[in-house]
């Protein structure tokens, strides 16, 4: 195996606030894991609210744990914590929408 068959590309993804977003490509060796690419990318360092013990990452909309394997190609995201339930919000304007409907007209 020569030296080009030994580095790869992957994507590290990451939206460490609302309306914030930042990808960047990182060369990783054969063998990364997850955790190396989150390294090689520097957001950990750029944005240390970044917690990897609470926080998801994953690759390409998949959850994985953090000594998972790379491919070249794979897109790593780091997930931020929800700042509200899906569910609570879908009911909250499923609400809205009806009361808005519901209301009389003068």
């Amino acid at each position: 195996m020569d030296r080009a068959d030994s580095v790869f590309e992957v994507r590290v993804a990451c939206s460490p606030a609302a309306g914030l977003a930042e990808e960047v490509g990182v060369a990783v060796p054969a063998g990364a894991t997850l955790l190396d690419a989150l390294r090689a990318s520097g957001f950990l360092e750029r944005h240390p609210q970044i917690d990897l013990e609470r926080q998801a990452v994953g690759v390409w909309g998949r959850v994985q744990p953090l000594d998972a394997p790379l491919a070249p190609g794979d897109r790593v995201e780091i997930y931020r914590p929800l700042q509200i339930d899906p569910k609570d919000s879908r009911r909250r304007r499923q609400r809205q929408q009806r009361d808005a409907t519901c209301s009389p007209q003068r």
